[in-house]
């Protein structure tokens, strides 16, 4: 048995997305139907994807068809949820491309109606979660043999991004197009790895540069500093303008440093615990005793086909998804609060006042240079649903 699957936008995920499924990489899917409300996008479908596809300039059109059986979600941000709910309400199972949505409002209004049609199966496109390196970290982390969480740097600044990416739409890098930069754009899968590996800090507090390396007016550089309930802390820097960034992923815990950097993971297994170690040592210089453990790893790192095939496996057989829908919140609400740190210069606790980040966000929305009424399009999601691309 097969799926018939419905692509609703046909920009660079959603058609890279649909090379997959002509490329025969997800083969329990059939694309049976994209919406688009560009026509250069549809004619550009047209003429490279084959198969029997019907092709739509109005998404609910599509999803009224009775065409496909699921639907990817893959459009501007602030439509993310509005979709993700017109396909619920008509059954149809879905996959939304990653954020969840621009703000923590919409996107519980998302979850709860997830709830309301348990028969749907809901997913987010958190295919990083594939990735051997993280999968193994997240397992040293959370079995408990290595103790509590003390520390968690995650420096990320390999998004390197020239001006010409930012001009390739009149969305982008606006608050009412996109609803913020980096964090919001290209950090959500590493904002969702942090809280999935690591758990949810309680306080945030950040500092951002909007428009430092580019001409935009949304964030281009971040750094947020984060605490946890038990004390630990972590910082997370990004930045979508150093020419030859980094990726590091550093973890401290009583009993081992982990990293994950250069496509490597590495442990140093510490001989006894920290708080042992610190206690009994009776040298004031003293470097705590430890060793380098090797990892072993599946090897495996599927990225969005691993995505795409387990919520197949889910839709035919109930097996489990690499990341259910509802889990996107998370890694919002951690944007959200370095966006509202940023915005107000305080330091923001979580849960979060998400009605001030709101009128925060619609403040800027407001004033955007791209000129769209973001409080009549977005903030009723139980309403008309508007374009996408």
């Amino acid at each position: 048995m097969s799926i018939r699957l419905g692509i609703i936008g046909l920009g660079n995920m959603g058609s890279g997305h649909a090379k997959n499924f002509m490329a025969g990489r997800c083969p329990e899917f059939e694309l049976r139907a994209v919406a688009d409300i560009n026509p250069a996008r549809l004619d550009w479908g047209r003429a490279n994807l084959t198969g029997d596809i019907t092709w739509f300039d109005d998404a609910e059109k599509m999803l009224d068809s009775g065409l496909i059986d699921a639907c990817m979600v893959c459009v501007p941000h602030y439509d993310h949820p509005k979709y993700a709910i017109a396909c619920m309400r008509r059954g149809i199972h879905v996959m939304v491309e990653k954020p969840a949505g621009v703000y923590t409002r919409q996107v519980r209004e998302m979850n709860a109606e997830a709830d309301r049609h348990p028969e749907v199966k809901f997913g987010l496109m958190f295919n990083q979660r594939t990735n051997c390196l993280y999968r193994k970290m997240r397992e040293l982390v959370q079995s408990g043999d290595y103790g509590r969480l003390r520390r968690a740097n995650w420096l990320i600044t390999s998004w390197y991004r020239p001006q010409i990416y930012y001009d390739s739409g009149d969305w982008r890098a606006t608050w009412s197009g996109e609803g913020g930069g980096v964090l919001l754009n290209q950090c959500p899968h590493q904002l969702d790895l942090w809280q999935w590996i690591c758990g949810m800090p309680v306080r945030v507090s950040a500092h951002m540069r909007f428009g430092q390396w580019h001409d935009i007016e949304v964030e281009d550089d971040v750094t947020a500093y984060v605490e946890y309930e038990n004390g630990a802390t972590g910082v997370f820097v990004t930045t979508t303008g150093d020419a030859h960034g980094t990726n590091r992923f550093e973890v401290q815990l009583d009993r081992a440093k982990i990293v994950v950097e250069n496509d490597q993971l590495s442990l140093t297994e510490f001989e006894v615990d920290e708080p042992t170690f610190s206690r009994e040592n009776t040298m004031p210089f003293a470097t705590m005793p430890a060793h380098e453990v090797p990892v072993e790893l599946d090897g495996r790192n599927e990225q969005h086909v691993g995505v795409v095939n387990a919520w197949g496996g889910a839709i035919l057989r109930g097996e489990p998804m690499i990341a259910d829908g509802r889990e996107g919140l998370r890694g919002l609400t951690l944007s959200n609060a370095m966006h509202l740190s940023a915005f107000t210069g305080e330091t923001v606790s979580i849960p979060f006042d998400e009605d001030r980040f709101y009128d925060e966000l619609m403040a800027r929305a407001a004033t955007s240079r791209r000129k769209t009424n973001v409080r009549a399009v977005y903030a009723d999601t139980s309403g008309s649903y508007g374009g996408h691309r």
